[in-house]
């Protein structure tokens, strides 16, 4: 049964003889159609090739065009950001350079002026303590020089207390001045 479907669905497909085929199969039309195609092909080819092609010819060499000269834009302008980095660099560098130097002269100066005063304070306490120390020697040397008339008298009344008579002044002078370094 199958083989008769068959058979049957193929006689159906094929054209009968009154029928006529489909145009563009049909072999008496072969030669207008290739007509009508060459002229079409020739009326398209010439379009795209007198208008369309050149417009999109002068548009691709505008934006090429356009591309290569913001690209040496591009580059000139990164040449003069390094050229302006560079000169950054340079101006930091000095200007760090003249801070180090000024702080080293600023701290030279203190340096010195605190040294002056340093000395200056130096020379003002050993003449202070020059004068103190002659005072000391004066001083000492007043209370040296009462301290043998208080060793004498003191010896003048030790012996007159313990013998009840008044004391020989020229023996207590030989007796203190033998006692002395």
């Amino acid at each position: 049964m199958a083989s008769s479907d068959l058979t049957t669905s193929t006689q159906q497909s094929a054209p009968s003889a009154g029928e006529k085929p489909f145009p563009p199969f049909d072999s008496a039309n072969f030669a207008s159609l290739l007509v009508w195609l060459a002229l079409c092909f020739g009326g398209l080819y010439l379009l795209m090739s007198k208008y369309a092609l050149p417009r999109v010819e002068a548009i691709l060499r505008d934006r090429r065009a356009k591309i290569n000269g913001d690209l040496g834009d591009a580059i000139a302008k990164r040449k003069e950001a390094d050229q302006a980095a560079a000169a950054y660099q340079k101006t930091l560098a000095e200007a760090r350079a003249g801070a180090q130097a000024l702080a080293q002269q600023t701290y030279a100066r203190l340096a010195a002026e605190t040294e002056a005063k340093r000395k200056a304070h130096e020379a003002d306490l050993s003449a202070k303590l020059a004068a103190a120390e002659a005072q000391i020697e004066a001083t000492k040397a007043k209370a040296m020089s009462n301290v043998e008339d208080i060793a004498r008298d003191a010896a003048a009344a030790i012996v007159e207390h313990i013998t009840g008579k008044p004391a020989d002044t020229k023996a207590i002078a030989a007796a203190i001045a033998k006692s002395k370094p």
